[in-house]
């Protein structure tokens, strides 16, 4: 389902994938993993009833902006299925194969102009403006290691607000909710609400009342058993605060 919003579209692909588009740009947040590109995403445990988009393969190389928040969304097979051969990469600064499991390759090896950013930058990719915000666990919250260190330090990874077609929208990326959200401006809030490693949807509901953006999309949820969330409960608490909000569960078909 295509969520239509201030001339805005946006649809929620899987996992922490999100295609924006406005007259001018296509943008796209994060894509790929878990199969959520590749049409071979399963539900966790054969749960049919789990509530994640999922379709065809997905290869449609339209996207003229990519952004990426952290090594744990790297992935460069979904940056070539969603990115224009003269599409720009915009990489949080931290991002770095080498350190990370899986085989990838290097963010500078990949052929797109590559612009790496750290917290507090502003970066204007016309017609696209880019403000990075951080993204952490707490140290002393829920998402901790087996050694008690945050999942996402502070330094690991950020959120991005991106400006296209006079519409703002706030994709905070793998994070709790911390100072730095309060008094974002933001249109269009797009949260993860899973119950591991990020907020959960009663500190996403929470924050989308404090930023009260004219629409929340919450995404990153159901993509595995750690990410299971009741994206209903969640789409019934905020607009129980009288924010109105939307849920994309149609996938890319």
């Amino acid at each position: 389902m295509t969520v239509r919003h201030d001339g805005l579209s946006a649809d929620w692909l899987g996992y922490a994938t999100l295609r924006l588009q406005s007259e001018a740009a296509v943008v796209y947040t994060d894509p790929g993993r878990y199969g959520v590109l590749t049409g071979e995403w399963p539900p966790p445990h054969g749960r049919e009833t789990v509530s994640h988009p999922r379709g065809p393969a997905y290869d449609r190389r339209d996207g003229d902006l990519v952004v990426v928040t952290h090594d744990h969304h790297y992935d460069p097979d979904g940056i070539r299925r969603v990115a224009a051969d003269d599409a720009t990469l915009v990489v949080y600064e931290a991002v770095d194969a080498s350190r990370i499991a899986r085989s990838v390759e290097p963010v500078e090896d990949l052929p797109y102009e590559v612009h790496r950013v750290g917290y507090g930058d502003a970066l204007s990719v016309t017609p696209v403006s880019i403000d990075v915000v951080p993204a952490y666990n707490h140290p002393d919250g829920p998402n901790l290691t087996a050694a008690g260190e945050p999942i996402h330090p502070e330094g690991f990874g950020c959120g991005y607000r991106i400006t296209l077609g006079g519409v703002t929208v706030f994709w905070p990326g793998d994070t709790d909710p911390i100072p730095a959200h309060e008094g974002i401006d933001v249109s269009l809030f797009c949260p993860p609400i899973g119950r591991s490693f990020t907020m959960d949807r009663h500190g996403a509901a929470a924050l989308a009342d404090r930023l009260n953006p004219d629409l929340t999309l919450p995404i990153h949820y159901n993509t595995f058993d750690d990410l299971e969330a009741d994206s209903a409960a969640f789409a019934a608490d905020v607009a129980g605060r009288g924010v109105p909000v939307v849920l994309d569960e149609g996938g890319s078909e």
